[in-house]
């Protein structure tokens, strides 16, 4: 598929003052300048955060009113309750509050709603189950900001709710006690993108404040914090970032015995943001998609190494499986498009008789990136078909589901990732009304972007420059990899990688030779020969492999030069 790219415009005066004022390398001042980032302050925040850098707490709407509350629960030695989602952001929030409130003295126990039984957020079943073992207050995380009903049916019986959420609220904020969530429309906290394990911490941050205790009692939970923030995918900037930056400097020295057992399983030998989003999240994640939540949250928590270990290997099998499931539903997901020609459509809208829930969104996300067009995979079961979409940038998805509302029983999410629910009889109205929305969109005219950072010589490449992009790390939203463009570099290599899937080359310019990977595009392979002369974009990484470190191009687009 063909792709635009867009190389950034040099500022080379401003780069040269960036350069030096800081004694940074050339390289490093054109990134920065390409984020905006150019003033002392957001150059000293984006290299450098410190504690010093995280915003006062209590600036957050009814922070003073939840602490409160909870050092009332703590005084009057209460059992309190913790309701969170079953995800990476979820499972780290409950860790970090459930962990401080014990330290604090507090009893305090969690509940985590069944993904394949309850679903996502607050349900009255959960709440009865609650109420009837005597919990008078209970504090979300990482979930309802949107529980409207449930949160009125809580306070119908006595239990006081505190809501600690991240997500956008809807036209009605919940009666709770207290709701702590900076998307508030009256929110006037500095920096409005934590994620659900973000507003945990700044929970605890307020408590260790109010209650005088020394900031390494909150402090030493931003490796679990790190975990949850990287693995949510929000932007990391500002507030995210300090809690990236410093948080991974602390998980190369974790005294949670958990996090430790799952990093040294999943076989990086360096610990950075990739370690934790292809490492250690999808262990975590796998546990939730199988409905076994709680067996992630107990291994973040236990103390005990043999309990630590038996739970790791767990979260391998978990994960395995998952994969395993996934796979199966992938291919099962190709063989009905291409069978049935369902490429040359604008959309994508599958259904397949019992598709894991827990696993549809994965394989979503996947047929997207393969084919470049929004698609939605639907699991049916009597006669009700649930799953997930995604889209591609320029597509609001969100946007064209209220448009088909006629047809859908429910859905919820945003511009680029849904959830829905869609009854049997109705899929083919809806996937007529869906793609007449595409066409009216022209969306067969939207080209993938590659936003390119520089343009670079080989000659360039060494192991000081990759040091310097370092400086750059944790990347993940809004702070992604840079992109170089290599031009009229000649193939000296080519081949394919398992079993053709990815793409295998090594490529000169003049005594410079360096290595390049192609990730499922192995298909190129008989489109090129040695000694072609080729344009590359691609991301600078070392690879390791028998304990040798190799620079390589990470390929995310080649076409043959002019």
């Amino acid at each position: 598929m063909n792709k635009k790219w867009q190389i950034c415009e040099i500022n080379q005066d401003k780069i040269n003052e960036i350069k030096k004022q800081y004694n940074i390398s050339n390289l490093l001042a054109t990134i920065l300048v390409n984020k905006n980032i150019t003033t002392k302050q957001d150059i000293e925040l984006f290299l450098n955060p410190t504690r010093n850098d995280f915003y006062n707490p209590f600036l957050m709407n009814d922070m003073e009113i939840a602490t409160n509350r909870i050092i009332k629960a703590m005084d009057n030695q209460e059992k309190v309750i913790i309701y969170g989602d079953y995800d990476v952001d979820g499972i780290t929030s409950i860790t970090v509050l459930k962990s401080f409130l014990c330290d604090i003295g507090l009893n305090a126990d969690y509940y985590i709603p069944n993904r394949l039984e309850e679903g996502y957020g607050l349900n009255k079943n959960a709440i009865d189950k609650i109420y009837e073992q005597g919990y008078k207050l209970m504090i979300t995380v990482d979930c309802g900001i949107s529980a409207v009903e449930e949160i009125k049916y809580a306070n119908s019986l006595g239990l006081e709710v505190i809501v600690t959420d991240h997500h956008e609220p809807t036209e009605e904020l919940p009666k709770a006690l207290a709701v702590i969530d900076n998307k508030r429309k009256d929110s006037t906290y500095p920096f409005r993108e934590l994620a659900g394990v973000g507003v945990s911490f700044k929970v605890i941050q307020a408590l260790g404040q109010k209650l005088n205790l020394k900031e390494e009692t909150y402090l030493k939970y931003l490796d679990i914090v790190c975990v949850g923030t990287i693995s949510d995918i929000v932007p990391l900037v500002s507030e995210n970032r300090v809690i990236a930056k410093l948080g991974l400097k602390l998980i190369k020295q974790t005294k949670n015995m958990g996090l430790r057992s799952i990093i040294n399983s999943s076989g990086y030998n360096q610990i950075n943001s990739t370690t934790i989003s292809f490492g250690v999240a999808p262990r975590i994640n796998a546990c939730g998609r199988m409905g076994k939540a709680e067996e992630a949250l107990n291994l973040l928590l236990s103390k005990d190494i043999y309990e630590v270990n038996k739970l790791t290997q767990k979260l391998n099998e978990h994960n395995r499986e998952r994969q395993e499931i996934e796979k199966a539903i992938f291919e099962d997901a190709v063989y009905k498009i291409e069978k049935n020609h369902l490429k040359k459509n604008r959309t994508i809208v599958l259904a397949g008789k019992n598709w894991h829930h827990g696993v549809i969104g994965i394989v979503s996300s996947k047929i997207t990136e393969m084919y470049f067009k929004p698609s939605i995979l639907l699991s049916l079961e009597e006669g009700l078909g649930k799953g997930s979409g995604r889209s591609i940038p320029g597509f609001d998805l969100h946007d064209a589901l209220m448009r088909c509302e006629d047809s859908i029983e429910k859905f919820g999410g945003h511009s680029m990732a849904v959830g829905i629910a869609i009854k049997e009889d109705n899929l083919d109205k809806f996937y007529k009304e869906f793609e007449k929305i595409a066409e009216e969109h022209k969306i067969e005219e939207i080209i993938p972007i590659v936003n390119v950072d520089a343009k670079v010589e080989l000659s360039e490449i060494n192991k000081t420059m990759v040091e310097d992009l370092k400086e750059l790390e944790p990347y993940g939203e809004a702070n992604k990899m840079p992109v170089f463009a290599f031009k009229n570099v000649k193939i000296d290599s080519i081949r394919a990688l398992s079993e053709g899937k990815h793409l295998k080359l090594t490529l000169r310019e003049n005594n410079q030779i360096v290595n390049a990977i192609g990730f499922n595009m192995g298909k190129l392979v008989d489109e090129y020969r040695i000694g072609d002369k080729v344009d590359i974009a691609g991301v600078l990484e070392v690879n390791t492999f028998n304990g040798v470190d190799n620079l390589q191009i990470n390929i995310k687009d080649i076409m043959k030069s002019l």
